[in-house]
């Protein structure tokens, strides 16, 4: 290849990289969504631009497969690859969250509140300082999964494998429906999902905004993610949803006031136009 010919190849390849840098973002935030808050965003995002590059490398258009759904599959294969060597979550510490996590939910449901720390030790039959140490660990090591389940490997938590026009559909409904159900929450809990997950700002921050303490804010963020898993489950798997324990208390009330709010938000055609082709999100006109 003349030198002409190979400066022409490296300008394409630059291109490619440079046009697609948004979707190692995009891929690296909805990562994180589901993996521990230790877990390092630079470490993810060196991962998926070097996969990126690769990627601009070895992409043959004559194949017919779009670039940014190619190089997409690399992007999540770098970031499984990176996350397999973080041993981040022993099955002690999952199955003390799950606990934990069942235990606020009857207790927010018998209360109308969320309950305090000496409260879950009192239902949990331990210590106060064991729901302390239990909330540390939960913190570091598990964030509730959105869909209702606590991935257990890297696999789970980033899909490998290339989706296909339907499971795409699909996976572009489920976040119009997550967007839609993080603007139906009340407030206060919108505020903490919008500061700490999309603003990225620190928990101290939201704090001093709110006028609480960091702890109330960790409490509140575990508030609004059951909350909004619940709230995408009432639309895409009902039956994943508990029967509330006072169906006529105001606790239930104002979770099918939640529900419906969402359900109201838009229909299918309104929930796709949040995202593009490969599920990347769209800029919104304000």
């Amino acid at each position: 290849m003349s030198i002409q010919g190979t400066t022409a190849v490296s300008r394409d390849i630059d291109t490619l990289v440079r046009e697609h840098l948004p979707l190692v973002g995009h891929i690296v935030r909805e990562t994180l969504m589901r993996v521990p808050s230790h877990v390092n965003r630079d470490d993810l995002t060196s991962a998926g631009l070097a996969a990126l590059a690769a990627a601009a490398h070895s992409f043959d258009p004559e194949r017919g497969t779009p670039f940014g759904r190619f190089a997409a599959v690399r992007i999540r294969g770098a970031l499984v690859d990176e996350l397999r060597g973080l041993d981040w979550a022993s099955r002690s510490v999952r199955s003390r969250a799950r606990q934990l996590d069942t235990v606020r939910q009857e207790l927010s449901g018998a209360l109308g509140r969320t309950p305090t720390n000496r409260e879950l030790a009192g239902a949990l039959g331990v210590a106060e300082e064991e729901v302390d140490s239990i909330e540390e660990d939960v913190q570091r090591a598990v964030v509730l999964s959105l869909q209702g389940f606590a991935p257990g490997t890297a696999e789970d938590m980033v899909q490998e494998q290339t989706a296909g026009p339907e499971e795409m559909l699909l996976h572009r409904e489920r976040l119009g429906y997550l967007t839609h159900a993080v603007e139906a929450l009340p407030e206060r809990l919108r505020l903490v999902v919008t500061r700490y997950f999309l603003e990225e700002r620190p928990m101290a921050e939201i704090a001093a905004e709110l006028g609480v303490t960091e702890s109330r804010v960790s409490q509140l963020r575990a508030e609004a993610l059951v909350l909004l898993r619940d709230g995408m489950n009432s639309q895409l798997a009902p039956e994943m949803v508990e029967a509330p324990q006072r169906p006529d208390g105001c606790v239930a009330k104002r979770r099918a006031a939640y529900y419906a709010e969402i359900s109201a938000k838009g229909d299918l055609r309104s929930r796709l136009a949040l995202t593009d082709a490969i599920g990347a999100p769209v800029a919104r006109v304000a």
